[in-house]
């Protein structure tokens, strides 16, 4: 018999907030994460803006000596990690280590880290190469070092499928506790490519937006004024255990993990597939695992990147699987608050969807003042909205054709 699967506990480190508490009320307060890179000079790039991470310190969390040994996206992932932890109320012990897996995406994985290596060998040369420079930027680092700071001994893995990760990530790990292969896992996405070769790199392909002039208008999901989207940082991730061994501990359930689906556009490296057809199937993947009907998903947090197509298609897909119940469900993207986060965006985002179950509270899309015709459902526009929430949906989709559903349910 497959076991039913429950979040209990979360946490997230945003551009708009350092722990969930803090991201979740400037969320509602409309705050933007967006503002004038500091990090690094931006001469030259044709983006001189991210949402980042403002005053974040990873010692606190995983001591001075071991932050100087990990990538960014590293830290992010272990301080939200641990205080998701905290909250659970989870003691991982020698008996039950080997029953809680460690599974925390990254979509790209140390690039700070290795650009700047790149200039040390140029600049110094191989001699001069960190011995920390592979164990930094390996993707899996995050899943790894969380591993080995909270003694977790089940299986320890990292999803790779871009903007898709992080929900990837807890649908994989969802799975395995429905199966019996674990019995709670540790959970979510973590990234940080906030650099100079990240922002050329995506400014390359025509992805980000250029809006220097006004850099916290610039993530505009679904507008019609939308020109890209505005890369972040930053992490989220999940505790979810099985219903026996939650209630074993004497756990406390905040929500339910009922259904995820992934699908393949096979389409196009970038572009998702004509008229959103592989994220409809997504959705109707979670939906059919859930054993739910459309018109039961309360809240659809949406991908929402900001950029022309993805914002049009993704419409497409809700109104194909949702029907003219699409036009009654709310909508909201997240991104326009905290920038777009890669491989961790769609793990930050299960983090908003359970809050939003838990305080009965749509969060809103902020920026979105120019109405598209070819986005013309209910986005929640600027303002959150106060509504009891039973179910939500929470969308990724990522370069490859990667698209991933969850939905969430309140208990």
């Amino acid at each position: 018999m497959l076991e039913r699967v429950f979040i209990t506990g979360y946490s997230a480190v945003s551009p708009i907030g350092t722990d969930s508490k803090s991201t979740w009320s400037s969320l509602l307060e409309g705050q933007s994460g967006v503002d004038y890179i500091s990090s690094f000079e931006t001469d030259g790039l044709e983006t001189t803006f991210a949402a980042e991470v403002d005053n974040f310190d990873p010692d606190p969390f995983v001591g001075k000596k071991q932050a100087k040994r990990m990538d960014r996206f590293v830290q992010l992932g272990a301080a939200a990690a641990l205080q998701a932890l905290e909250m659970s109320g989870l003691v991982i012990d020698q008996e039950n280590a080997p029953q809680v897996s460690v599974m925390v995406a990254s979509g790209i994985g140390g690039i700070i880290t290795l650009s700047d290596q790149i200039g040390v060998l140029n600049s110094r040369g191989p001699n001069r190469i960190s011995p920390f420079l592979v164990p930094m930027m390996l993707p899996d680092m995050a899943s790894g070092q969380i591993a080995m700071l909270t003694g977790a001994k089940g299986a320890n893995y990292c999803t790779v499928s871009a903007c898709a990760s992080g929900a990837d990530s807890i649908g994989m790990a969802f799975e395995a506790i429905r199966r019996g292969d674990v019995s709670a896992a540790i959970t979510g996405g973590a990234e940080a490519a906030i650099c100079r070769i990240g922002v050329a790199g995506f400014n390359a392909c025509q992805a980000l937006s250029k809006r220097n002039d006004d850099p916290k208008s610039a993530s505009r999901p679904f507008d019609s004024q939308r020109d890209g989207f505005v890369l972040g940082e930053g992490s989220g991730v999940l505790v979810i255990e099985s219903e026996s061994f939650m209630e074993a501990r004497g756990g406390i359930p905040i929500a339910e993990l009922v259904g995820y689906g992934a699908t393949a556009d096979a389409y196009h490296i970038t572009q998702p597939g004509p008229e959103g057809e592989g994220g409809a199937r997504a959705m109707n993947k979670a939906l059919n695992l859930a054993s739910m009907h459309p018109e039961e998903i309360q809240y659809i947090n949406a991908h929402g990147t900001s950029t022309p197509l993805n914002d049009k298609f993704e419409t497409m897909a809700m109104k194909s699987v949702f029907g003219e119940s699409a036009y009654k469900i709310p909508v909201s993207s997240t991104k326009s608050t905290t920038g777009h986060l890669l491989g961790a965006s769609g793990a930050l985002e299960a983090v908003i969807s359970v809050m939003a179950i838990q305080n009965e509270i749509i969060p809103p899309t902020i920026n979105l003042q120019n109405s598209d015709p070819d986005c013309d459902l209910n986005y929640t526009p600027n303002n959150f909205k106060e509504q009891k929430i039973e179910t939500v949906m929470s969308n990724s989709f990522g370069f490859g054709g990667h698209n991933a559903s969850l939905i969430f349910k309140r208990i």
